[in-house]
């Protein structure tokens, strides 16, 4: 993986597709490093799986160069990337039948386990279901709205609004201090 540069300036955003567009490898090979860091991490999030993480990632920068004539110039390229990204990690959830986990009681975590204190969120999310993870992830980090999710998931919004409602105190109940008896 290449290190992650700052995507912030829109106008060099805006030359290097134009000239990706145009066939420049350079140009592509810049928007890739500046963007495959944050395309990983989130595929690797959504899934729990390195391996998975790194196809996702190679798979969207593919989808990229495929769509590039496409891609709309005036709007930033991160936030594309991420929405096919997270749609490859739901697919491959999906692929490898991990999805119906949600509906198993076993796979949620023991909410009277303990854990470290000062466990930091990623650690607590990958505790969680994969499905569980991504639909948390995408709503709360990503802005996913529960029509979206729904929608991509092939479920209803009051599936996505109660595995969210019951992942968040579980991660709640995970993080308040036990008191000594």
């Amino acid at each position: 993986m290449h290190m992650d540069q700052p995507a912030t300036d829109p106008q060099l955003e805006r030359t290097l597709l134009t000239r990706a567009r145009l066939g420049n490898q350079q140009a592509f090979a810049e928007l890739y490093a500046r963007h495959a860091q944050a395309v990983h991490a989130l595929a690797y999030r959504l899934t729990g799986d390195r391996a998975a993480a790194e196809d996702i990632a190679q798979d969207t920068f593919l989808r990229m160069l495929k769509f590039l004539g496409g891609l709309r110039s005036d709007q930033p390229l991160r936030p594309w990337l991420k929405r096919v990204a997270a749609n490859a990690a739901i697919d491959h959830l999906r692929r490898n039948r991990r999805l119906q986990l949600a509906d198993a009681e076993a796979e949620w975590p023991d909410p009277s386990a303990s854990t470290e204190t000062g466990a930091e969120i990623h650690g607590l999310l990958r505790r969680l279901p994969p499905p569980v993870r991504t639909v948390v992830w995408l709503h709360l980090m990503e802005g996913w709205s529960h029509r979206e999710l729904a929608d991509r998931f092939g479920r209803s919004e009051s599936w996505s609004k109660s595995l969210l409602s019951r992942a968040l105190r579980t991660l709640q109940s995970e993080t308040e201090p036990t008191t000594p008896p």
